[in-house]
């Protein structure tokens, strides 16, 4: 699964483009923690089963955040009154880091409940698209079978560093149970790693030379 390191390295590419001449290493920081929030629900799955990946790794969680930024800059404008025009910014870009670095790696690995508590089940887009001169279009990200096994919160439970037996709450405290942080899973988040903290920190040293 992506570790935390992975949904910050995201954010980090999304804060060194989408912030533009407004990036600082303060509304930097703000992005990349908007990106780990999600991860946030594995302390709530501590005392319920199942909210990891769930809670807040649905994408009605960044949906309403977009809401409520929208409503603030059609009614009252609270956020450009008191930040202005960059921190309007800087909140948007946050609320893309909580969908695109905190939510997608998750659903393009081992999946999210993805519009929990609407519909409970967990979603996982890990597959492939190719084109076949015998089966013309062959996709697996999507199994809409219909004899396909659901699994929502009360069958699913991911496990964590912090939470190494979610299926048995408390169990980590009455033997010995292996506590695996995971860092970087595979080449691939390596490379989003790398490139985020390059992308960023090459922009953060163009923008203070200017």
């Amino acid at each position: 699964m992506p570790s935390t390191v992975v949904h910050v390295g995201v954010a980090a590419i999304l804060a060194a483009t989408l912030l533009a001449d407004d990036l600082t290493p303060r509304r930097a920081g703000l992005v990349l923690a908007a990106a780990a929030v999600p991860d946030l629900d594995t302390f709530v799955g501590l005392a319920v089963t199942g909210a990891h990946r769930a809670l807040l790794h649905t994408l009605l969680f960044p949906l309403l955040l977009a809401a409520l930024l929208a409503v603030d800059a059609r009614q009252t404008g609270l956020v450009r009154a008191r930040y202005g025009r960059a921190g309007v910014r800087t909140a948007w870009v946050a609320v893309a880091a909580v969908a695109l670095g905190g939510v997608a790696p998750d659903l393009l690995t081992n999946g999210v409940n993805l519009f929990y508590p609407l519909h409970d089940e967990f979603i996982s887009m890990n597959g492939r698209l190719v084109l076949s001169n015998q089966r013309g279009v062959v996709q697996t990200f999507v199994d809409i079978s219909p004899d396909r096994s659901v699994q929502n919160t009360s069958n699913t439970a991911y496990f964590t560093g912090i939470d190494p037996e979610p299926r048995t709450p408390g169990a980590e405290t009455r033997q010995r149970v292996e506590r695996v942080f995971p860092v970087v899973g595979s080449g691939l988040q390596l490379l989003f790693v790398v490139l985020g903290a390059g992308t960023l920190t090459a922009r953060l040293i163009e923008v203070r030379g200017q």
